[in-house]
């Protein structure tokens, strides 16, 4: 920027000094203009306008250079009859001839007197000027002036190009400037952004959130939980009071048991004396997440909640698979943090069926069709062994059954018929799980089958049907999942401090246990 200023300074002093040097020739030739204006012929020129004088002087179609007009019919023929009486006298005159008169050429011959390129002196000018008449000074005083005018006129337009040159220059100039100040500007923003995205690489690969693979970073398990997340708290804020209160786990049942930290809102219930001896005990000057013990209040159920979604070739359109995606990792989180001990299963399904931990579930792309009868058999194997109190099922769906699969294990597909009577037979063997709540969501379609197939399956399976948008999945998943109840167990033993003045804190998730790639154990 400094050399950009710097220049633009040179160029500026050399506009002034050009504009200072043009000022003084118009002040001269106005001058001079001046001076010719008040010319007086008949005395000696000025020698300043000298040269001015010789060029008019000379100038061919000036009325003292143009050849005399012709002779008319009359003049002519008096000629003849002089030239004649001319001859008849010299024919009989003995005395002396007479001298021949010139014929006539031009009225005033000034220009042939600077042949060859030559300039008048001051006596062949002296005798040039005492030859003029005085319509002829007058004309020399005009073509004076005129030569001047022009002279001034022509300076004044050089005068106009080169200041016009110069703005263009400067602003030639600015322009550069401008674009030399984004570049650096971008630059510098690129030297801050690729230092941002080493710091940040750093730090989330210190955090475990991303890895390096092949030169490359890859998302982890764990960047897609903390994603879940915020899912979550950005949905909690369009539910209605009675749902956000319920997704914070319930009321309280009094009944607390002392354990180590899991997540940072439990510290509002730490048990600062016992965290003191963890830490003295391990070597610890001060209280970490490893020696801190909280009073966690002991909930009332187990749950046990599987996630079912279609990931068909259907799903890829409208963004409707990501919109599925994003509702059930909101929704992971949600059951997560009521009950960090519960187990969730996420089932993806299209042609087959595969049980997906979150970094999966975020990662797998559409398939073909949708074999939605397979789906039921896999959530019936996860949840008819399981010891939960609270067993559900979601699915997400945005069709009806297109495939099956057959006695062998083989998959069919193109006999809707078929892959309906199996949905069916799938969901009367599912409805014997108990207690089991579940919920279908239907992405709207213009084909009325869509609907009446999801009718057939939610009634035999006695659950709730949900047809919404896209964008509406994960508002309908939370405010269904928040309608649960709990209830309460008697205490086992455990010694039960006072309660605290403070509302309940929710419970949040518990570590991952080794081998948690069934998303739950």
């Amino acid at each position: 920027m400094e050399e950009y200023d710097r220049r633009a300074e040179e160029l500026e002093a050399v506009r002034v000094h050009k504009e200072e040097e043009l000022r003084a020739q118009l002040a001269a030739l106005e001058a001079r203009l001046a001076r010719a204006r008040s010319l007086d012929l008949s005395r000696v020129v000025d020698p300043d306008l000298l040269a001015e004088v010789q060029s008019a002087l000379l100038l061919p179609d000036a009325s003292w250079n143009a050849p005399p007009e012709r002779p008319g019919f009359l003049a002519r023929l008096r000629a003849l009859f002089a030239r004649f009486f001319a001859w008849l006298i010299g024919l009989f005159h003995r005395g002396p001839k007479r001298a021949r008169a010139p014929s006539p050429g031009r009225s005033l011959p000034i220009a042939t007197l600077a042949a060859g390129g030559r300039q008048l002196d001051p006596s062949l000018l002296g005798d040039a000027l005492a030859r003029l008449s005085t319509p002829q000074r007058s004309e020399l005083k005009e073509r004076v002036e005129g030569t001047i005018e022009r002279r001034e006129s022509e300076l004044r337009k050089e005068a106009e190009a080169k200041r016009r040159e110069a703005e263009l220059q400067r602003r030639s100039l600015e322009a550069e400037k401008e674009e030399a100040r984004r570049r650096s500007e971008l630059e510098a923003d690129r030297w801050v952004k690729n230092a941002e995205e080493q710091r940040l690489r750093r730090e989330l690969t210190e955090r475990g959130l991303v890895a390096e693979r092949d030169g490359e970073l890859v998302v982890t398990y764990a960047l897609v939980e903390r994603f879940a997340r915020l899912l979550l708290e950005s949905e909690r804020r369009e539910l209605p009071g009675s749902a956000r209160l319920s997704l914070r786990g319930g009321g309280s049942t009094g009944v607390y048991e002392k354990a180590r930290l899991r997540q940072p809102e439990e510290v509002a219930h730490l048990d600062i004396p016992s965290s003191l001896v963890a830490a003295r005990m391990a070597g610890l000057r001060h209280i970490d997440e490893d020696s801190s013990l909280v009073y966690r209040e002991i909930t009332s159920e187990r749950a046990h909640v599987v996630l079912a979604l279609d990931k068909s070739g259907s799903m890829e359109e409208g963004g409707k698979l990501v919109a599925a995606k994003k509702a059930l990792l909101a929704l992971y989180s949600a059951v997560r943090r009521r009950y960090p001990d519960g187990v969730i299963d996420v089932l993806a399904f299209d042609n087959e069926v595969r049980v997906l931990d979150l970094l999966e579930l975020w990662e797998c792309p559409a398939g073909s069709f949708t074999n939605t009868g397979e789906a039921l058999r896999n959530a019936f194997l996860l949840l008819r062994s399981s010891r939960a109190t609270r067993k559900e099922l979601y699915v997400i769906t945005d069709g009806l059954p297109e495939a099956y699969t057959d006695a062998a294990g083989t998959v069919r597909s193109g006999n809707l018929d078929a892959a309906m009577e199996s949905a069916l037979a799938h969901a009367s063997e599912l409805s014997s799980v108990k207690p089991l709540r579940f919920t279908l969501l239907l992405i709207k379609s213009q084909n009325p089958e869509f609907e009446r197939a999801a009718r057939l399956l939610t009634r035999a399976l006695g659950g709730e049907l949900v047809v919404t948008d896209p964008g509406r999945l994960a508002f309908e998943l939370l405010v269904r999942w928040a309608g649960g109840t709990e209830t309460e167990r008697a205490p086992r033993g455990i010694p039960t401090p006072a309660a605290p003045t403070a509302a309940p804190v929710p419970a949040g998730r518990g570590r991952r246990r080794k081998g948690d790639r069934r998303m739950g154990g």
